[in-house]
């Protein structure tokens, strides 16, 4: 059997910049600042020296009401942030110590 390869990214970070119209009843996360949340973290997480962390745009993840979305891997945790201290505290607990941000975590009840 073979093994699946060893993944490129320790961590890859999915930050949705989706952006519907204004009038869009779920909203979009680009209207809510995810653009500007999104450049924030990656170049927090370059300040931060993080090697094999990978800050990506997404398109839509479809929890936009919600949002602004983003989703971590291999993990699989959402997390809901509005601020730069978000994107911070989500950076040092989840990304650097493997921790979880509760406050901030969507759930698949939400």
């Amino acid at each position: 059997m073979n093994e699946d390869p060893r993944p490129y990214y320790t961590c890859h970070v999915f930050c949705c910049t989706n952006q519907r119209q204004e009038s869009h009843p779920r909203g979009s996360c680009a209207h809510k600042g995810s653009v500007k949340l999104r450049d924030y973290m990656k170049a927090r997480a370059k300040e931060m020296g993080f090697e094999g962390v990978r800050i990506n745009s997404s398109g839509c993840l479809d929890r936009c009401e919600l949002g602004p979305a983003v989703v971590i891997y291999p993990e699989g945790i959402w997390y809901r942030f509005e601020t730069r201290e978000d994107v911070d505290e989500i950076l040092t607990k989840h990304v650097e110590k493997g921790e979880r941000v509760p406050r901030l975590m969507l759930t698949s009840e939400d």
